[in-house]
């Protein structure tokens, strides 16, 4: 069947790998991000590298969680472009270490004086096998507050669901730091500028380029005290980006926490999660596609349904709410998610607003 025929308003949008072919498209769209996206930096060697690296890592033989990085992109059917972005890291630090700030709060205490007080410390961390880290969220502005960006996000949810073994049991997202009108990190200026004599921007880039040894080499050795920062530093730690706002709600709704690390450049905060406990893996259900009427077009798209594939497919539709085990889609849908009568899909409903 063809997605760009009449039927292609029944699903507008796909969710699948990366491919070669991508890469002008990829360019073009982390080019509109005004801020930069340090996991996909506006570099076409770069990106290139990343598209080459996440085919790799759909290997078939692959039985537990290493380097794999997985590149997902959001296809709009009718054009066929690349209009978001996102990804899955099966797990940090290996060859190159990951680094946070852990916050710890430290005594200060000094009874003859009734002096009982608790400081919050900034301590280094570097890991070399942590858990897997969603990363690289993009979506193209002409696209959002329509809905797509949960599929761009949760989708990752249902592929990591079908191959626990890829991953790690435990998840975490790195989410944004606060920037001001300026451009600049507040938390930068005050804790990497002066040790790295970069802007925050090149030291940024630079990790996400894998270029991690000039951070051991010229972070700080001993731990910082909050206190001792200036204000503007201290009211942003564990704050984000405006943009990150909505991807921080969705993701706090899907059971992600709050840890005690903070990104090392903008004091952005650190959330965790174990996978299985994620609302979405929680929720979903594996089911057989089934002949019959398509469902009506003028119900809503409550939720996202997933070929069983390593060839991942997703896509927003209209399911059942019963939990039934075996679900209608239209034939549009069936050819966007390369299935047919009597394949197994997974679906799971969006997360009621009522």
């Amino acid at each position: 069947m063809n997605t760009r025929d009449n039927g292609a308003a029944a699903c507008p949008f796909v969710f699948r790998p990366v491919r070669e072919s991508d890469l002008g498209d990829l360019a073009v769209l982390v080019g509109r991000i005004a801020d930069g996206l340090t996991s996909l930096p506006e570099n076409p060697d770069f990106l290139e590298n990343k598209i080459h690296e996440s085919l790799r890592s759909f290997y078939p033989k692959i039985t537990a969680p290493g380097p794999e990085r997985y590149l997902f992109v959001l296809e709009e059917s009718a054009s066929g472009k690349v209009v978001g972005t996102s990804g899955v890291i099966a797990r940090v630090g290996g060859f190159d270490p990951f680094y946070t700030y852990d916050i710890r709060t430290e005594p200060q205490v000094y009874p003859p004086l009734g002096i009982d007080t608790r400081t919050r410390v900034l301590h280094l961390k570097k890991s070399h096998k942590g858990p897997s880290e969603i990363s690289s969220l993009f979506l193209h502005p002409d696209h959002r507050r329509s809905g797509w960006g949960k599929t761009l996000s949760l989708a990752r949810f249902l592929f990591m669901r079908q191959r626990p073994e890829r991953f790690e049991k435990s998840v975490i997202a790195e989410l944004r730091g606060y920037i001001g009108p300026d451009g600049k990190s507040p938390f930068w200026e005050a804790v990497g500028a002066p040790f790295f004599r970069k802007d925050y921007y090149t030291a940024d880039i630079l990790s996400g380029l894998g270029e991690k040894a000039f951070i051991e080499a010229l972070m700080p050795k001993h731990p910082i005290y909050v206190c001792l920062l200036p204000e503007a530093a201290r009211n942003v730690i564990g704050h984000v980006h405006h943009d990150t706002l909505a991807a921080r709600r969705l993701l706090e709704s899907e059971g992600f926490h709050t840890t005690s690390e903070i990104d090392i450049f903008d004091a952005g905060p650190l959330l965790k999660a174990e996978v299985r406990a994620l609302r979405t893996v929680r929720a979903a259900r594996d089911a057989v596609v089934a002949s019959g009427p398509a469902p009506h077009p003028g119900l809503p798209r409550n939720g996202i349904v997933a070929n069983a594939a390593l060839d991942f497919r997703a896509i927003a539709a209209r399911l059942p709410t019963d939990g039934r085990r075996e679900i209608v889609i239209s034939p549009c849908e069936a050819d966007s998610l390369l299935v047919a009568n009597g394949d197994t899909v997974t679906y799971a409903l969006f997360r009621s607003t009522n």
